[in-house]
């Protein structure tokens, strides 16, 4: 069953301005972040298209640049997940992937992981990933989402704080009765079900939080979520910029 990806790319980044297309990345890389994450999703055997979806023209025009497909919309969203609801409102597949702009070192292989949870798990209307927090600094670091399951893959929380709170536990992380998990930003969706969640009011958790997955949790419809072993960490900053490009350098 083939998947269409759409990368939401805001040029209006608070932290990291221009991010998709910040001119760092292509003179040191020979290529813009928002191309780096446009190929690894396009190599998924699953993807038949990928589109970029952006609100600024000169987004769109450095995607067409490099081959690629891109899409404006309307720079009002309030959300990734209703930016690429736009796009996904006049395609025909059934299966849609939300891969972050600014995800230079996602895998082929996680995206092909998020569609194939939808097309086994009949009563999975989103899917997503997730990655063992290995240190305590991570576990109580607000910028990284935890998540924790139940007992058949599906997502009961996400939060910014600490959870599950280890009581009884001390020494190393893996040892933990309940291993804490980090949240990764790639979500696989239902046609029908992203026009219908990009419809709900945002949530009183997801405003506490400021994480819009809560909206589906809310409305009590239920996220199933696959380990992966691999970290793709976003640039969100200056420094997470730098460290990525250090492997290049």
């Amino acid at each position: 069953m083939g998947a269409v990806v759409i990368i939401p790319a805001r040029y209006a980044s608070t932290r990291l301005p221009g991010k998709p297309i910040i001119e760092v990345v292509r003179a040191v890389t020979g290529k813009h972040l928002i191309q780096h994450v446009y190929e690894r999703a396009a190599a998924a055997p699953s993807v038949e298209r990928v589109i970029v979806a952006t609100d600024d023209q000169r987004i769109f025009d450095a995607v067409r640049q490099f081959g690629g497909e891109a899409q404006m919309t309307d720079p009002d969203h309030r959300s990734g997940a209703d930016r690429i609801a736009e796009v996904a409102a006049a395609l025909e597949s059934r299966l849609i992937v939300n891969v972050q702009g600014d995800e230079p070192e996602i895998l082929p292989e996680q995206v092909e992981q998020v569609i194939r949870m939808l097309v086994k798990d009949a009563a999975a209307v989103m899917s997503t990933l997730a990655h063992p927090i290995e240190s305590e600094d991570e576990l109580h670091d607000p910028n990284v989402v935890k998540v924790v399951l139940d007992n058949d893959g599906y997502a009961l929380y996400f939060s910014r704080s600490a959870i599950p709170y280890l009581r009884d536990h001390e020494g190393p992380l893996g040892g933990a009765p309940a291993r804490p998990l980090r949240h990764l930003g790639i979500y696989g969706y239902r046609r029908d079900f992203l026009l219908r969640y990009s419809e709900l009011a945002p949530s009183p958790l997801e405003e506490a939080e400021k994480l819009e997955q809560l909206r589906a949790l809310s409305a009590g419809y239920r996220i199933k979520v696959a380990l992966t072993p691999h970290r793709s960490i976003g640039i969100d900053t200056q420094e997470d910029l730098e460290a990525w490009l250090g492997k290049y350098r």
